[in-house]
């Protein structure tokens, strides 16, 4: 395992990034004076972010279908502890966007080649689901809604 999102797990056999890119910022308000350059004053920490990018060749290794997991994640609004291979944590991050570039296509127009950059942005440590991004198992509520109750009645 490379790091974790959550319970999604970047690794080899599902998807892997080539380079991890972090930003960090503090805030510094400023106050015009005259005559001299702006004072300024610590007001706190800004924004980190991070940015993963790769290439996936689903013939070769990973699952075609993990960005869409990670979609599906992200259409959650949620955060997400991230934690690294070496189990250092890094605090609680939402999925800002998900960019998707797909190359060398089979005659069906799947992509043979993809190119990925996941942008995620650290938030508060509260906001984190406590679920790690999974719904319960391995879709338990399916049996459970729509008409598989007819018995029932």
């Amino acid at each position: 395992m490379m790091a974790a999102l959550g319970q999604f797990t970047f690794a080899l056999n599902s998807l892997a990034f080539q380079e991890l890119r972090r930003s960090t910022s503090w805030r510094h308000a400023s106050n015009s004076r005259v005559g001299a350059r702006p004072a300024r004053q610590f007001v706190g920490k800004g924004d980190e972010t991070i940015s993963l990018t790769g290439l996936q060749v689903p013939e070769f290794m990973g699952d075609r279908n993990v960005l869409n997991r990670l979609r599906d994640m992200a259409d959650k609004g949620a955060a997400y502890a991230l934690v690294n291979g070496a189990g250092e944590s890094f605090g609680a991050w939402v999925i800002e966007n998900i960019d998707e570039t797909g190359s060398i296509f089979v005659r069906e127009g799947v992509a043979r080649r993809v190119e990925f950059t996941i942008n995620i942005t650290r938030v508060d440590d509260g906001l984190a689901d406590p679920a790690g991004g999974t719904d319960g198992g391995d879709d338990w509520g399916d049996w459970w809604s729509g008409d598989d109750w007819d018995w029932w009645a």
